[in-house]
């Protein structure tokens, strides 16, 4: 396992949407043990394909791991269904926007659908941070950004306060 440079706002890379990974290989393996070794020793809770730039439906996920219940999720070429149409507004950070929280709306129930690290297709119900964490996740894979999930306004807001921060 090994670490991987995470791509940073404004790579164009983060804005593509990505190709489905299919059958879980040996290579897959290797990419999902780096992805969470990434993601951990940037203190993140998810990490997804094209922000390593690997332009491919996969993404890692713990959010229990920094309270002790550490709980790591590979989801290859997952799919978001949403259960609840009840909007909760949280504040979300990005590894690939670093110093940026946006408050962001977002279904407070979806069913994620992926395939595990067996190749078996796998159906789980979430809600709370974990439901926020995945959809987040997910929108990478179509592409999408924190920056496109708020108004004009907060947008050119923390656009602004990024790119005056940005080294």
């Amino acid at each position: 396992m090994s670490t991987r440079p995470i791509l940073k706002w404004p790579d164009a890379r983060l804005t593509q949407p990505c190709a489905a990974v299919g059958e879980v290989t040996a290579e897959v393996q290797i990419l999902a043990a780096d992805m969470l070794e990434t993601m951990y020793a940037a203190k993140g809770r998810g990490l997804a394909g094209p922000q390593i730039g690997v332009m491919q439906r996969i993404f890692v996920m713990d959010t229990g791991w920094k309270e002790g219940a550490s709980d790591p999720l590979v989801c290859i070429d997952p799919q978001i269904e949403v259960l609840d149409e009840t909007l909760a507004v949280n504040s979300e950070a990005c590894l690939s926007i670093p110093g940026v929280a946006a408050d962001v709306s977002r279904p407070s129930a979806v069913r994620l659908s992926y395939t595990a690290m067996d190749g078996a297709r796998v159906s789980r119900e979430m809600t709370g941070f974990d439901a926020v964490c995945a959809q987040h996740e997910s929108d990478h894979l179509d592409g999408v950004l924190t920056f496109d999930r708020i108004d004009a306004e907060a947008r050119a807001t923390l656009l602004a306060d990024y790119e005056g921060g940005a080294a």
